[in-house]
């Protein structure tokens, strides 16, 4: 994108980091803004951003995250754990030479962020959560709390636990799998409330719709399909799929920071029409007590759920101005 009459170049390469090779897409110089991207995407979800941060001072860098794109994908379940991500930020800070960085995570990207400034605030000195709030650790594994909540009810999270069955599903036609759920997903989708309630035996897409290519939101060009599906089709949903396989592991593991709080700054960002939003009712609102240092939480009207994608241009705006408040 050309923005004040010069080009932007986004670069890549790859960097070794905690064990693993991973491809990043980078852009800019300055201080380091780290962007994590989530569910079915890729370094290419920040396509947007990498230039405009570029241009406002900032060395942006946006990996394709374990388990996707160029990036190595392990073979073991227990090799996605946040512990795991976590590791990995740290490990691309020291492959960059950074002593420290800004975070900025969307969707799974954004636990990955939140969990690195809990964790290192040393070395992560303010936190950007997109689509997902801070929650703190609760009472019981994640599983046993969906399966308390939706019972005989088709649930995504409860579904993609089993290995393969959703790969198989998500697979059997990558360029429709991403249209369906980016369009459905977006604010541009379906009205969620008019949505079926789907038995436990459905699978993800059921409750999905099929813009077809005539009919894609206007955030989301044919290029931009035809990109996540060859990433898909060469990768496929294992790895990313994965994180999900390691909810209650990682509710285990992390019972050392029950009752810890996000001390660092940080910026919530999320579209009004987030279906994150509707399944976590009042997350966002609850915040302000687990990140003190919560210096704004900014609702993008008629936005869905992904975020940096659609409102690219609000996105950018407040980006850039929580980081050259911090």
């Amino acid at each position: 994108p050309k923005r004040g009459g010069r080009h932007v170049e986004i670069k890549h390469r790859f960097v070794e980091t905690n064990g693993i090779r991973m491809h990043i897409a980078e852009a800019g110089e300055g201080p380091l803004v780290l962007l994590c991207h989530g569910f079915p995407e890729s370094w290419y979800s920040w396509r947007h951003q990498l230039p405009v941060l570029a241009e406002a001072g900032f060395h942006a860098v946006a990996p394709d995250m374990r388990g996707y794109g160029q990036t190595d994908a392990p073979e073991a379940i227990d090799a996605y754990t946040q512990f795991d991500l976590v590791g990995d930020m740290v490990g691309l800070l020291d492959a960059l030479g950074a002593e420290t960085a800004v975070i900025v995570g969307h969707d799974w990207g954004a636990p990955v962020a939140w969990n690195a400034a809990l964790w290192r605030p040393d070395r992560f000195r303010a936190v950007v959560g997109m689509s997902v709030p801070f929650t703190p650790r609760g009472p019981v594994p994640p599983t046993q709390a969906f399966k308390a909540a939706f019972g005989e009810n088709f649930f995504y999270i409860l579904y993609f636990q089993e290995p393969g069955k959703a790969e198989a599903e998500l697979e059997r036609d990558v360029r429709r799998t991403m249209r369906m759920t980016l369009f459905t997903a977006s604010g541009d989708g379906p009205d969620r409330s008019i949505l079926p309630r789907l038995p436990k035996t459905a699978g993800f897409l059921d409750g999905m719709v099929d813009p077809g290519e005539e009919h894609l939101p206007s955030w989301l060009t044919k290029e931009d399909l035809d990109f996540y599906t060859a990433e898909f089709e060469g990768r496929g949903f294992r790895g990313g799929l994965n994180w999900y396989r390691n909810m209650d592991r990682n509710w285990r593991l992390s019972a050392p920071w029950a009752g810890a709080k996000v001390t660092v700054p940080a910026l919530f960002i999320s579209g009004e029409k987030d279906v994150v939003r509707a399944m976590a009712p009042g997350a966002a609102e609850a915040m302000r007590e687990w990140v003190p240092n919560l210096r704004d939480v900014i609702w993008l009207p008629g936005c869905g759920h992904w975020t940096q994608q659609e409102r690219p241009h609000e996105v950018n705006e407040a980006l850039v101005a929580f980081l050259r408040s911090l």
